[in-house]
């Protein structure tokens, strides 16, 4: 008697982490796919500088929360498991930047610059790890 109700509570506890594990990995999976549409919405889109600056305070912030380490430059190190880069394509010079050269430069001037100016977001990269947006490329596409 003793052997069944320790195989009968064997299986449930059994069924029960495997129910756990199930949500678990579900909740964190809903969790990537909502973060990555909230960028996603901007490949191939053409929007705004002011747009552009609001999805760079967007990035700045993520890697804030997420405690995204810089190098001395202050730049953010990719960590192959959740940090955004944003690369931006400048027509004026020819020059590709990096968000934080906007961002720390004044993001004021950004926008007061290229306010009425229209990107494209032209590529994604995903973390292989995790599949989370790993960095997002930006062209200026007039002038």
């Amino acid at each position: 008697m003793k052997k069944i109700i320790i195989f009968v509570l064997a299986i449930v506890i059994s069924i029960l982490a495997l129910l756990y594990g199930y949500f678990t990995y579900s909740s964190y999976s809903n969790s990537i796919t909502k973060i990555n549409k909230e960028y996603e919405k901007y490949l191939n889109k053409e929007i705004y500088g002011a747009e552009l600056a609001t999805i760079i305070n967007k990035a700045i912030d993520s890697n804030e929360n997420n405690y995204i380490k810089k190098d001395n430059k202050g730049k953010y190190i990719e960590n192959d498991l959740n940090s955004i880069k944003i690369d931006i394509k400048i027509l004026d010079n020819d020059t590709i930047y990096d968000m934080e050269t906007f961002y720390y430069g004044g993001i004021d001037k950004f926008v007061k610059n290229y306010n009425y100016i229209k990107f494209k977001c032209t590529n994604i990269e995903y973390h292989n790890e995790t599949k989370k947006i790993k960095k997002l490329y930006f062209e200026q596409i007039t002038q």
